[in-house]
């Protein structure tokens, strides 16, 4: 059984990230990215969970220590990488770390 818990607010981990993503053009891509912040608002466990060592050092390196990372599908072979922060005992945030294309997630995370 997967849990489910809304996020109490989903932010961008960098304000690059954000800046990217509110220059986008009103397009498939913004409007998938828009969905998916709707669903994690509805349940931060909706992506699919990155395994600890799968965790690429690169954000580890950019952001600090990260203890979890998820995936989330958007259009078009496109994802959404976030990670889910307790920034205290009674609220869950999901802060979006990139968004990118399928070439580019299996580039940073190695896959062949």
């Amino acid at each position: 059984m997967r849990l489910v818990k809304p996020a109490n607010k989903v932010i961008f981990v960098d304000k690059k990230i954000e800046s990217n993503f509110n220059s986008l053009p009103e397009d498939w891509l913004k409007i998938a990215i828009r969905k998916a912040i709707i669903d994690m608002k509805e349940n931060a466990f909706c992506g699919e969970r990155i395994k600890k060592e799968l965790i690429p050092k690169i954000y580890i390196k950019k952001y600090g220590r990260i203890n979890n990372l998820w995936w989330y599908p958007l259009a078009n072979a496109w994802l959404l990488v976030y990670s889910i922060t307790t920034p205290n005992s009674s609220e869950i945030w999901a802060a979006i770390i990139d968004y990118m294309s399928h070439k580019d997630y299996e580039r940073i995370f190695h896959y062949h």
